[in-house]
């Protein structure tokens, strides 16, 4: 809502292995929901860490471990949410198809427990991830706010957090399991998309030895608001201030750029060959709604 921040827990942490006992997850909730935080957020597959198994075995063991979002461990991770009475994303899980498909999916939870949106990550990380594309791009209304969620590799295709931020995301998750050098590029990615689409952006990556850490949080004109400068395990706790996104799409980035304002009622349409589209004028602009904030359309 304007004027009221949001306060978020970013949990860089170890993936837990596949089937592990949430009960010690459970308790890690409860301690950030203890701090005051209103959203918790966890890395991509925080709770189906392949790990323990040989490299060769390691997406037979995500293929087996794919359960339905009716699966028990879904309502027992929306109980979670509801008893420490928090926004929960526990990062991602092995979705299986309704034509036996393998999702990579984040699941986003409500403080009253239920499932508020699903996604399924749309650019997997080929030819390594066994995982099918989603085919469909998903914002969630947290407390008034509009925020997206995408799968780390997602971020490397500029097309994901402009469309997010056109559907109106102020906020834009990436849950992030890069064990690859190219972290460092992912740093300057969230920041590049933040400044660019005017957004907040959470990039939380997973903790050492398997991930490279180096989770984020960057303000809508590319600011650095909070971050871990290695891999350790850590929490970056930090209130968003969602007025800032309004504030820097009406005065500018820098007090300069404008872009969600750069087309004129009668400039024509652009077209974009390689999309089979065009821009257009007409519906350029992110969807809004009342008070400055913006429609929730998933």
């Amino acid at each position: 809502m304007p004027g009221t921040p949001l306060p978020i827990a970013v949990v860089q942490a170890g993936p837990r292995p596949i089937g592990a006992d949430l009960g010690p997850f459970a308790a890690d909730v409860g301690e950030h929901a203890a701090t005051g935080a209103r959203l918790v957020v966890y890395p991509e597959l925080h709770l189906f860490g392949s790990e323990t198994f040989p490299p060769p075995d390691r997406n037979a063991a995500l293929r087996a471990s794919a359960i339905g979002l009716d699966d028990p461990l879904v309502t027992e991770l929306g109980g979670i949410a509801r008893d420490a009475g928090v926004w929960l994303v526990p990062g991602t899980i092995c979705e299986r198809g309704p034509a036996g498909e393998l999702f990579n999916t984040a699941l986003c939870f409500a403080p009253d427990g239920r499932l508020a949106a699903t996604y399924r990550k749309v650019f997997p990380w080929r030819p390594t991830e066994p995982y099918d594309p989603g085919d469909r791009f998903v914002v969630v209304d947290i407390d008034g706010t509009c925020v997206g969620i995408d799968v780390c590799y997602d971020a490397w295709f500029p097309e994901v957090t402009r469309h997010l931020a056109w559907m109106g995301a102020e906020i834009v998750l990436n849950l992030v399991k890069t064990t690859t050098p190219d972290r460092e590029q992912e740093v300057v990615l969230a920041r590049a998309n933040a400044i660019v689409n005017q957004v907040f952006m959470v990039s939380v990556n997973c903790a050492g030895p398997i991930g490279r850490g180096r989770s984020i949080v960057v303000d809508p004109e590319g600011a650095v608001v909070a971050s871990c400068a290695g891999d350790s395990e850590a929490v970056l706790r930090t209130d968003l201030d969602l007025d800032r996104v309004a504030a820097v799409r009406r005065h500018g980035t820098a007090g300069t750029n404008r872009m969600w304002a750069q087309f004129g009622p009668d400039d024509a349409p652009i077209p974009l060959p390689l999309y089979g589209g065009r821009i257009d004028p007409a519906t350029w602009a992110p969807l809004r709604r009342s008070g400055g904030h913006h429609d929730v359309h998933g």
